[in-house]
């Protein structure tokens, strides 16, 4: 009797690849798992494929609201930016696919299983932990363990039939609902502007000559309407992002660090996560206090880092999501943005749990602000500065 293995299955390049080389070189009936987290892709299409690939069983899992809800939602309460630029789209989803190739192999009773990730990049970290952390079965990555590059993957896929369409021939694409990320080709030159084809969900021609005004309502930190228009969690990001996309706002360009150490160009499409991280951040800073605001930077920055690097189940982050939960319960206003060519910004702000004071700040007649009170502590705030330096003047 055949073993079986279990296979993460996108439809893509690589883990078509992994099809072939588990039933050719291990001789293993494969199951196939698509899990649907927003990419946008026919499910259908995907199925089929693997069954004309000649998989023993394909499951698809429609877990687009789990995700919104388990894992971007945790990292829009974290202003979740790994190195203040990637919003962790393509991380925040590995972890909840892995877990679900372990349900499924839990239930199929296989033998190993197996995904398509390269030595090179951050997923291996991202799979390997989620699924030695809920499974003893050995892991198979084909990709990565016989040091295959796309070049070799291509030829792979031509001599055994594999349709991989125009765009994953040109470049590596992920995506979710969370944001799309775009490498490969022409990208790998860090000086080369990546060509306007690369994008689809960010416009960079023929922008609106007026700007748009962008209006997010948060309750304990978590978006629950735009525009003034309450809609559903997966409602609400798509909304965002085709507005967002439209006025040209969302494309990322940098370069990252990655788990392994390497240094490499990364360009993202992440409109709606730009905008709202933004605006959750910038809300925080009306309701929280100046220590609150210090101090979270600090767990956002760790929780982002644990996020990016495939510790999603490490208990350090299970620990930082308490405290930012319990700071999350003033978290609750409006915030309004304005997009225009390519650009945004927040030109307003209000919240029932503001700490703002007009009164207080105000540099108008009957403002309720003592400025004579001002005199003894500006002397006490800086004297240790003032007395080092009559020191260092005397020296």
């Amino acid at each position: 009797m055949k073993q079986k293995a279990v296979l993460a299955f996108s439809g893509g390049l690589d883990t078509s690849v992994v099809i072939k080389y588990l039933q050719e070189k291990h001789n293993m009936d494969v199951i196939t798992v698509t899990v649907d987290v927003g990419e946008g892709s026919d499910q259908k299409k995907i199925a089929a494929k693997a069954k004309k690939l000649g998989v023993l069983r394909h499951y698809n899992i429609d877990a687009k609201l789990e995700f919104v809800q388990k894992f971007i939602h945790p990292a829009i309460k974290a202003n979740a930016l790994y190195q203040k630029k990637y919003c962790l789209a393509t991380a925040l989803a590995r972890p909840l696919i892995a877990q679900k190739v372990v349900d499924i192999a839990k239930k199929e009773k296989v033998d190993a299983l197996a995904h398509g990730c390269t030595g090179k990049g951050n997923d291996q970290v991202r799979f390997d932990i989620t699924l030695r952390s809920g499974s003893n079965l050995p892991i198979i990555a084909p990709i990565r363990d016989l040091n295959l590059d796309r070049t070799t993957e291509l030829a792979f896929a031509e001599r055994h039939g594999i349709s991989i369409d125009s765009v994953s021939k040109k470049f590596s694409i992920d995506q979710n609902l969370w944001g799309r990320a775009i490498e490969g080709g022409h990208l790998e030159d860090p000086y080369s502007e990546p060509p306007d084809d690369a994008f689809i969900w960010v416009k960079t021609k023929n922008l609106p000559d007026k700007p748009r005004y962008l209006e997010i309502e948060f309750e304990n930190g978590v978006p629950v309407a735009v525009d003034k228009k309450r809609m559903n969690p997966i409602k609400l990001i798509e909304y965002t992002n085709k507005v967002a996309g439209d006025y040209g706002v969302g494309i990322i360009d940098h370069i990252e660090d990655r788990v392994v150490g390497i240094k490499s160009r990364e360009v993202y499409e992440t409109p709606a996560a730009l905008c709202i991280i933004e605006a959750h951040a910038d809300l925080e800073k009306m309701v929280h206090t100046k220590h609150e605001t210090k101090f979270k930077e600090m767990v956002d920055s760790e929780w982002a880092f644990l996020a990016y690097s495939g510790l999603w189940q490490d208990p350090l982050k299970r620990d930082l999501d308490k405290f930012i939960d319990e700071s999350q319960k003033t978290v609750t206003g409006t915030v309004r943005l304005k997009l225009y060519k390519g650009a945004f910004r927040v030109v307003g702000r209000k919240s029932k749990y503001s700490l703002y004071s007009h009164d207080i700040a105000t540099y108008g007649k009957g403002s309720a602000f003592d400025q004579r009170k001002a005199t003894g502590f500006v002397e006490l705030w800086g004297l240790q500065t003032t007395e080092a330096n009559k020191l260092l003047n005397k020296r």
